[in-house]
């Protein structure tokens, strides 16, 4: 599968993050799409509180996307609450959920969301194709990360002589 990230730019303030998506999936193109939230979600969020771990997107018949799972826990102080783990409408181009249709019924992919972010002050979440990875790509995956911390540090202490 190809990277094409849609990641963050400068001055974009990061909310959340799913590290748990790159060690469980192989993650291929990447799409920024907005957030349909309410009021105390918002404020929530620029209180940096969100959990992804557990979020993914379903699509919908009408040409719609949805994200299942993300949590975002209501704010003791607010006047109005919200669902913590409500489905939440993503604000996508319609040839952008026709791919991501297209690559989840032909391919047998799944779309996960990777981030969450403010860019311009509006809500965004970073989704991307991905691919389950068996139990022995995750052994594989943390392998080869053991040997670049190991790598690295040996050649922090050469450095250091």
């Amino acid at each position: 599968m190809s990277q094409r990230s849609a990641a963050p730019q400068q001055g974009d303030r990061l909310v959340a993050r799913n590290r748990r998506a790159s060690f469980d999936y192989e993650l291929g193109d990447a799409y920024e799409a907005g957030l349909v939230l309410i009021g105390s979600e918002v404020r929530a969020l620029r209180t940096g509180s969100a959990d992804l771990s557990d979020a993914w997107v379903r699509l919908g018949r009408a040409g719609e996307a949805w994200l299942e799972g993300m949590r975002i826990p209501p704010l003791n102080h607010a006047a109005f609450g919200h669902e913590e783990r409500r489905p939440r409408k993503l604000l996508l181009h319609a040839e952008q959920i026709e791919r991501l249709r297209a690559a989840v019924e032909k391919d047998g992919l799944t779309v996960v969301a990777t981030k969450c972010y403010f860019k311009s002050n509006r809500a965004k979440v970073e989704i991307a194709l991905a691919r389950g990875k068996k139990k022995h790509d995750k052994r594989q995956a943390t392998r080869a990360k053991d040997a670049e911390r190991e790598a690295r540090q040996a050649m922090r202490r050469g450095r250091d002589r």
